[in-house]
């Protein structure tokens, strides 16, 4: 029917990298693999990519469509941008952690790829649990005050140095405790953030 929408979700893996997840039609293109047309998670070349899902099962590289009686139908369905949606979300425990990695070990491994940085000491500070629409999430909150190297946005993230209140908009359910706790600890009362 027409007026039905279909929303999918996939195995988001690590990140959005090419080879840390398992996302095939949010992530991947139109190939062959084993002989088969179907989204595939493939490099530029139209090599192969690794995948990544902690879920046995859900790390091939494509994707079969089931179709009864109208493959070519079904096909042209799962991939109508007015009809059909791709979501993929991240398979960690919340932390960030990769086999076995302590808190720390995270946060350096994830600072140096995503910024580019070498951090000092890390000074664990507190943990806060998220409720997200997709997982209920333990967040671990460090303080590093020392680093080496100049920040990179590898990932095309944005950062801006920032003072209460910041005006930097949106400010994410998670950072809103942050900031509560930055004001505590700086007697600062009033609004930590813009609303919006």
């Amino acid at each position: 029917h027409e007026k039905i929408r279909l929303i999918g979700i996939e195995a988001g893996g690590r990140s959005s990298k090419l080879g840390q997840h398992a996302a095939r039609f949010s992530g991947g293109a139109v190939g062959v693999l084993h002989g088969t047309r179907s989204m595939v998670l493939q490099n530029e070349f139209g090599q192969i990519a690794e995948t990544h899902s902690i879920s046995a099962g859900l790390d091939y590289a494509g994707v079969g469509i089931p179709a009864a009686g109208q493959p070519a139908r079904t096909w042209e369905i799962l991939h109508d941008g007015r009809r059909s949606q791709w979501r993929f979300y991240n398979q960690v425990d919340g932390s960030g952690r990769e086999n076995g990695e302590t808190v720390e070990q995270a946060l350096r491994r994830e600072l140096h790829e995503e910024l580019g940085i070498t951090i000092g000491a890390v000074h664990p500070w507190r943990v806060e649990l998220m409720d997200y629409e997709h997982a209920r999430v333990r967040l671990h909150f460090c303080k590093v005050y020392d680093w080496s190297g100049e920040f990179e946005m590898r990932e095309q993230q944005s950062m801006a140095w920032q003072t209460l209140p910041v005006d930097v908009a949106p400010v994410l359910p998670g950072t809103i405790p942050v900031l509560q706790w930055f004001a505590a600890e700086r007697g600062f009362a009033g609004a930590t953030h813009r609303a919006g």
